[in-house]
């Protein structure tokens, strides 16, 4: 069976570390996804009869790796996700992306509209119907010629908000068959990771932070000597 890295877990939360290009949630393709496997690691390591119920508090796109945090409760699950709607939940991003912004330090603001037929996200008017705004901070931490390393802040979580929001920028991501533009890095791993996640613990209240460091992984790996970060 194919084994996710646990990064935390007690009776309320699990976090897990995870890999680039597995589904966080069952999709029509019938592939393999985080929570199916979690459940499935929990059911034998528990030796646990019937359903075994795991919460998925945020999703993360498939090629996308990282920190992922999951209820193992339902209250937990209603707890994390009022975190997240008060902004109290904090999810924290390493993206590569193409050039170098002219801000080295900004807040981004777009409204988003997702085509869920073709599963696009384009940036578009505020008052164009179904549009949801979209907001992140981020900084550079790192520039060489071509590729600038930004740490990512979202402070909402719209689908494939990075992504399109800095292709909008005219900084696309490295690897980002969908929203990219370079024909180099065409076939290659997109530069996106969950870094690091923060939240109050759903029962104690306790501050929780939880990290996953990509450089084991393509492209990260390739800039690790040239980008010196983290």
């Amino acid at each position: 069976m194919f084994t996710i890295p646990i990064v935390y877990e007690d009776n309320h939360l699990l976090v897990a570390d995870k890999p680039p290009n597995i589904l966080s949630q069952k999709d029509s393709t019938g592939d393999i996804d985080m929570l199916t496997l979690l459940k499935q690691d929990i059911k034998m390591r528990y030796n646990k009869p019937g359903n075994v119920y795991l919460g998925l508090v945020h999703r993360l796109d498939r090629p996308v790796g990282g920190v992922m945090l999951f209820a193992k409760t339902s209250k937990s699950a209603a707890r994390l996700s009022e975190q997240i709607k008060r902004q109290e939940l904090s999810r924290t991003y390493l993206a590569l992306i193409h050039g170098q912004p002219s801000k080295h330090q900004s807040t981004l603001v777009h409204y988003l509209l997702k085509d869920d037929k073709r599963n696009l996200v384009s940036v578009v008017r505020k008052d164009m119907k179904g549009a949801k705004e979209a907001i992140l901070d981020y900084h550079v931490v790192r520039q060489q010629a071509d590729i600038s390393l930004v740490k990512v802040k979202l402070r909402t979580g719209r689908p494939h908000q990075i992504r399109v929001q800095f292709a909008h920028l005219g900084h696309p991501l490295y690897g980002d068959q969908r929203y990219g533009r370079n024909p180099k890095t065409i076939g290659q791993q997109i530069g996106l990771w969950s870094y690091e996640i923060s939240c109050l613990h759903p029962i104690t209240k306790k501050n929780m932070k939880f990290n996953s460091s990509p450089f084991k992984h393509k492209p990260w790996s390739q800039f690790q000597s040239q980008l010196d970060i983290i």
